[in-house]
């Protein structure tokens, strides 16, 4: 929490909740704690913010309900903490509700996109909300009058935030909903305050309170008695501005720019924005940082390929996962793997660290072979083909690879078949015998994606030889009722065929010894969801895996008795990182049997995680042969499109080749979905947030403060960088900058993408407000004193950019470019510094300053959303388009079907609703497999996922009973 905006830092000055501030901080760690306590009396409206955000998000809370006058505070709590306070880990207290509700919500992986708008909320609460409702509600308890004047500012202000909006932030219910909600509560409940709302408010209101979570926190925290019971909670009450700073109710007022610590030991007052983000020891080391100079930064790195690892240095061996080659890819593609790999490979370039960035089609197995029947080409020209449209895709998106290979190469069929004897020789491979269902017409076994036919559980027609599409269920192939192949409609029969197995189970306790080591190891860069399926593939022990399949398209298997197979792609497709690697240079083995030397580090999307956890690295401990295995594991959730997925049959979604056809330059695509990244839950691209981000922060906040500066110095000082004669402000400045680049550094050797973008905005927010406050423009047209006051302060400004420009190449590269040729940046120059310095010496000429962004109407986002929302029918289209066809061809039986089934009037927003709920459980269906979870447990969620889908059906209009034909899904690998 802290550091995340002014509004945090401010708290903890004003209103001195320093130590529950701190403590949100600290228990970041405990992310995963499975059960919290709330401490709590009758009748508190804050522990009723807290308790309904639990509930609403699925977190375990005990209850615990004491008496305000005789509870005592846990050890560690400070004297300022009152109840509630919320236990969030053994000894982890917080006790400042508005900050534990975000926590909550945080915790949740919701609200994380829009940190700084939940903030200034927050702040709102706190600051105009809390002391104006409160005494109100105190009155309406008392029968004395209240005070509407702040009501109707507040009730005002409310109402703008919700607009057409259905909460506070948008359609999605967030942490300041739910804060508003609490402190509205018990005035809103009463008739005559609530008529002084608007309907948009009230409405709001009972859309909260008809939540089950919202309803139960009410019933545990207000009781029968109602707001009544509210009163000795509202009698405690302090507003922030005579809040103490020792003891509850102590009536001492500290200046609002009083530090929590300073307030305790009566110290002279400073500015709050001194005391939290400044002290003399940072001013201290930054001026020092800075007097060091640019003489002092190491000369950027010169790279010449082939890139190998060198002794004594930093060696980065940086992976994403391997593209299938038989589609285009999408944004959430893009960032899942190829973008997120990019990013940090650029910022190893710019820290001097020796790393080597490669990637490739995965371009074997099942998916190729469908994908090449689907258009009429052969295995090889559908690799060819999607080859080249995923390396234009990637090169316009300016993703920079060290080499960009394939996995149809000799490379990849010599070291996959030597890494299988060594694992073979070690005796590591088991034979096994597996039905298969075999096609007598093409002569052939079928693999699951080959084979369709009548699911045994629910009668669909069209069920897939892995799953049927209808209910879920996942099948073999040889339970299919009516088996057909796919490729010529004839009937296969089961055959016997004999099949190579990884046998896991030998090589878990060396797994197992690795993955511990990987956990204690110093260094924890592996993303929580990585660990969370990693773990649930190994906690129930691990089982055989099947390596070989009956397939043309792939790598041929050595092994006499089975020449006739290849290997399954996900024991082939990894050894592709190494066969890419050894089509780049002879010497790959310097990457990758090297392991006291290099670090490997990977990025992917969630499902692809057991295969580089698991599967992947079991093999090559079993081949034994000192191979490099994974250090660093960078893992996304899912980018979803709007509200919707991406879907490239029914064209929802930007892909890849369709995105220079918007007029959007690369790194405005790449700057959001980098801002959306989703690291810790699924996110969304939307247009509509997009426009916003690209005008606030880009062009109202970076580009407005480069492009100030830059103008300035070109108008003023004929582009030429005065002599800086610094004072406390301008040190001041440097510090903030020192202070951010410093966590920008820290974010990213930790792989922390997302919040890299947030300290080079936040240096630029420094530098607009430097510039702001010390009025330049006016400086300039004063005495000879003021002139170089101004030329100082633009001056340290032009600097700034010049940081800027090289903080922003990981994210921005093409906007990083053409600011580096405003400045007129040396290339030696080009490094990620330790300190802020000075980057441009006095006398150095600038190049000429021109708009870094450009605006984008609301319009224009409207128009694209509308472009590529693709084709969804109305929820009865497809009904009443089939039932207007039977009334065409049967009309003799028309009468009788419109009479037995009574018309429905679809109501649009449970239908939304409904769908949205269909996609989430489906979402969780899919994790569970993809997680290798407990069938049971898999069968468990099929089942509430059926129920929702019969209750979709039934809102709809469409008979719930009636089997699906011929519906298909697009195909996956």
């Amino acid at each position: 929490m802290i550091g995340r905006s002014s509004f945090c830092k401010t708290l903890i000055s004003s209103f001195n909740v320093y130590s529950s501030l701190r403590q949100f901080h600290q228990t970041k760690k405990f992310f995963n704690h499975n059960e919290m306590k709330l401490f709590t009396d009758k009748g508190n409206l804050a522990a009723l913010k807290i308790l309904a955000a639990c509930t609403y998000n699925d977190q375990r809370v005990e209850v615990e309900t004491v008496s305000r006058k005789d509870y005592v505070l846990p050890k560690g709590c400070p004297p300022i903490a009152q109840l509630p306070i919320l236990e969030v880990a053994d000894g982890k207290y917080l006790f400042q509700s508005d900050v534990a509700v975000d926590f909550i919500f945080n915790k949740a992986g919701k609200g994380i996109n829009k940190v700084e708008e939940i903030d200034e909320l927050i702040e709102y609460d706190i600051i105009k909300v809390q002391p104006a409702v409160y005494p109100s509600i105190l009155s309406l308890i008392t029968k004395k009058n209240v005070n509407s004047t702040p009501l109707a500012s507040i009730f005002g202000e409310l109402e703008k935030r919700l607009g057409q909006n259905q909460y506070l932030l948008g359609n999605t219910l967030t942490s300041a909903d739910t804060l508003f909600w609490g402190s509205l509560y018990g005035l809103l409940q009463d008739d005559k305050t609530r008529s002084s709302a608007s309907s948009v408010i009230v409405e709001w209101f009972n859309r909260l309170s008809s939540e089950k979570a919202f309803q139960s926190a009410v019933n545990q925290i207000i009781g029968k008695k109602g707001i009544s019971s509210c009163q000795e909670f509202l009698e405690s009450y302090v507003p922030p501005s005579t809040a103490a700073t020792t003891g509850k109710k102590s009536q001492q007022k500290p200046n609002k720019t009083t530090s929590a610590t300073q307030a305790k030991t009566n110290d002279t007052a400073q500015t709050s924005e001194e005391v939290v983000k400044l002290s003399k020891e940072d001013i201290a080391k930054a001026t020092e940082g800075w007097n060091k100079g640019a003489d002092s930064l190491p000369k950027p790195r010169k790279y010449e390929h082939p890139i190998l690892p060198q002794a004594g240095e930093r060696n980065i061996l940086i992976t994403s996962a391997l593209p299938y080659v038989n589609n285009v890819p999408h944004l959430g593609n893009i960032i899942g793997c190829t973008l997120s790999g990019d990013v940090y490979s650029r910022f190893c370039r710019l820290r001097n660290y020796n790393s080597l960035y490669i990637c490739g089609t995965d371009e074997y197995g099942t998916a190729t072979e469908t994908k090449a029947l689907a258009e009429g080409l052969t295995p090889q020209q559908i690799c060819d083909k999607y080859h080249k449209i995923h390396s234009e895709v990637y090169k316009w998106f300016n993703i920079e690879f060290d080499h960009f290979g394939r996995t149809t190469t000799e490379h990849q069929t010599k070291i996959t078949q030597e890494i299988f004897w060594k694992v073979h020789k070690n005796g590591f491979i088991l034979e096994d015998t597996v039905d298969q269902l075999q096609c007598q017409d093409c002569k052939r076994f079928l693999a699951d994606r080959f084979v369709e036919g009548t699911c045994p559980y629910c009668k669909y027609e069209d069920a897939r030889g892995d799953q049927c599409d209808a209910c879920g269920k996942l099948i073999n192939a040889i339970e299919l009722i009516k088996p057909r192949c796919k490729q010529c409609g004839g009937s296969p029969q089961i055959q016997t065929s004999k099949h190579l197995f990884l046998d896991l189970p030998k090589v878990e306790s060396s797994l197992k010894n690795w993955l511990k080591k990987s956990e204690t190891g110093g260094k924890d860069n592996w993303t929580p969801n990585a660990r969370q399926i990693t773990k649930s593939w190994v906690v129930e022990g691990l089982k055989p895996r099947c390596i070989t399949r009956d397939l043309k398209w792939g790598t041929q298997v050595p092994l006499e008795g089975y020449t006739d197979k290849v290997f399954y792609v996900w024991f082939d497709a990894p050894i592709g990182y190494l066969s890419i690697s050894a089509n780049y240079t002879d010497e790959w083995e310097k990457w990758w049997k090297n392991p006291e030397q290099v670090n490997l580090v990977q990025f992917m999307a969630k499902d692809n995680v057991p295969f580089h956890t698991v599967v992947f690295p079991s093999s090559l401990i079993a081949a034994n042969d000192n191979y490099v295995l994974l250090n660093d594991i960078n893992a996304t959730e899912y980018l979803n499109y709007e509200e919707d997925k991406f879907s490239k049959s029914r064209g929802v979604g930007v892909f890849g080749d369709q995105a220079k056809d918007t007029g959007i330059s690369a790194d405005i695509f790449r700057f959001y979905l980098l801002f959306v990244r989703p690291e810790s839950s699924d996110s969304a691209f939307q247009w509509a947030d997009l426009i916003t981000k690209n005008n606030s922060e880009l062009l109202n906040n970076l580009g407005n403060f480069v492009n100030r500066a830059l103008m300035f110095l070109k108008n003023s000082f004929n582009s030429t960088m005065p002599e800086l004669k610094l004072n406390e402000e301008d040190y001041k400045l440097i510090t903030h900058v020192d202070k951010e680049l410093q966590e920008y550094v820290t974010h990213l050797d930790s792989i922390k993408l997302r919040d890299g973008l947030k300290f080079i905005l936040n240096i630029s927010r420094h530098g607009n407000q430097y510039i702001q406050a010390n009025k330049p423009w006016v400086m300039v047209k004063g005495t000879d004193a003021e002139k170089e006051r101004a030329g100082t302060v633009i001056g340290l400004a032009t600097n700034v950019s010049a940081l800027l420009c090289i903080l922003v190449k990981p994210y921005m590269p093409a906007i990083s470019s053409t600011l580096q040729q405003q400045l007129a940046l040396a290339d030696d120059k080009f490094v990620i510094p330790d300190n802020f310095v000075q980057l441009l010496p006095t006398g150095h000429v600038s190049g000429t300053p021109a708009p870094l962004f450009q605006k984008l109407e609301v319009a224009f986002g409207e128009e694209m959303k509308k472009r590529f929302a693709g084709k969804r029918p109305e929820p009865n289209e497809k009904k009443t388009a089939k039932k207007a066809a039977q009334s065409k061809t049967t009309p003799s039986q028309t009468p009788a079907t419109t009479s037995s089934t009574p018309a429905v009037t679809a109501d649009p927003a449970k239908i939304k609703e409904l769908e949205e709920k269909v996609t989430k459980q489906g979402n969780l269906v899919r994790e569970l497999k993809t997680s290798g979870a407990d069938k049971a447990k898999i069968t468990e969620e099929v089942q509430a996922l059926l129920a929702v889908k019969r209750e979709l059906a039934l809102a709809t209009g469409e008979n719930p009973d009636e089997k699906p034909k011929g519906k298909k899904k697009g195909k996956k690998k």
